[in-house]
C-alpha cells in the first residue's frame, strides 16, 4: 500500500511540476505598472500570453495590457475587435518559460527614456 501511495504521489508531482507558470492579471489594465499580477500554473499545452490592445474613445486614446495562459492558436496574432462601439487593435505574443510574460521589459525601456526626456523638458 505504501508503494502505491508513493508511486501515485510521484506521478502527480512530476505531472504537476511540468506545468508552465505564467503571470495573470485580475483585470486588463491601462498601464503595465497597474496590473496586479500573480503567478498561476497553466494547463498542459498552454503558453504564457502578453496581449496589448490599443483604441480610442472620443478623444482619449488608450492601451490595455493583459497577461494570462493561452492556447497556441491565440499566440502571435493581431487583429481588430469592436466592443460597445469602441474599436481596438490587439496584438498577442507568447513565450514558453516560467513567468516570461511580465510587462517589466516595456516598463524598463520607459524608465530608461524618462531621464533624457526630463532633461530635455527642463532645458
Amino acid at each position: 500500500m505504501k508503494i502505491f501511495t508513493v508511486a501515485t504521489t510521484l506521478v502527480f508531482l512530476i505531472q504537476y511540476g511540468d506545468c508552465l507558470r505564467c503571470y495573470t492579471c485580475l483585470f486588463p489594465t491601462l498601464s503595465p505598472m497597474d496590473c496586479i499580477k500573480f503567478p498561476v500554473k497553466c494547463p498542459p499545452n498552454q503558453r504564457c500570453l502578453y496581449s496589448t490592445a490599443t483604441g480610442k474613445t472620443k478623444s482619449f486614446p488608450f492601451i490595455l495590457h493583459e497577461m494570462s495562459c493561452a492556447v497556441n492558436s491565440l499566440c502571435g496574432i493581431s487583429g481588430e475587435k469592436s466592443t460597445l462601439g469602441i474599436n481596438v487593435t490587439y496584438h498577442n505574443t507568447c513565450c514558453d518559460t516560467d513567468l516570461c510574460n511580465s510587462a517589466a521589459k516595456s516598463s524598463l525601456s520607459i524608465a530608461l527614456l524618462l531621464p533624457p526626456l526630463l532633461l530635455f523638458l527642463l532645458f
